[in-house]
């Protein structure tokens, strides 16, 4: 059950490196007509599901929780609550990298934290080392980590041009 935990836990980052990477092929892939922000963001859910079951299969629960858990869980989820709700479907989901045009926002997380975000994804699963092993938090940590340094470079000429 470990090898596996451990694929689900990993599972969207190669997804997440690729569409980086090359999202003209993504573009492409999803066809005309269709919005590869929003595409991407089915496909992306899909895989935190899977993240959210490989974790739980290897978790044990307790109550109460320590202390620490609810304060790192609510801030974790605020900071990628209000990233979403600042630059939408398209920020959230490498709009930018699809062509699109997002407006360049400055309000709390940013400006504050870089990469908020992942800063939140990381916080939610520091609050949860009581109840998931630690090897499974820390490979999250790791892809959240790869992916802020994926993400810190951007290659202006591999953007993605809209299909016409």
């Amino acid at each position: 059950m470990g090898i596996a935990a451990a694929i689900g836990v990993l599972s969207p980052f190669p997804f997440y490196y690729c569409l980086w990477n090359w999202p003209q092929s993504w573009v492409e892939l999803c066809g005309r007509g269709r919005d590869p922000s929003n595409v991407m963001g089915h496909v992306a859910h899909f895989l935190k599901l899977v993240q959210f079951i490989s974790l739980f299969s290897v978790s044990s629960f307790h109550w109460p929780p320590p202390f620490y858990f609810w304060p790192l869980l609510a801030f974790g989820q605020f900071l990628n609550f209000r990233v979403y709700q600042l630059l939408g479907v398209a920020g959230t989901y490498y709009g930018v990298r699809f062509g699109k045009n997002i407006p360049w926002v400055t309000e709390f997380p940013f400006g504050v934290i870089k990469d908020p975000q992942y800063v939140g994804s990381i916080m939610s699963l520091l609050a949860c080392l009581s109840f998931v092993p630690f090897q499974y938090i820390l490979l999250l940590v790791l892809g959240y980590v790869f992916m802020m340094h994926v993400e810190s470079k951007e290659d202006l000429s591999t953007r993605a041009k809209p299909l016409l």
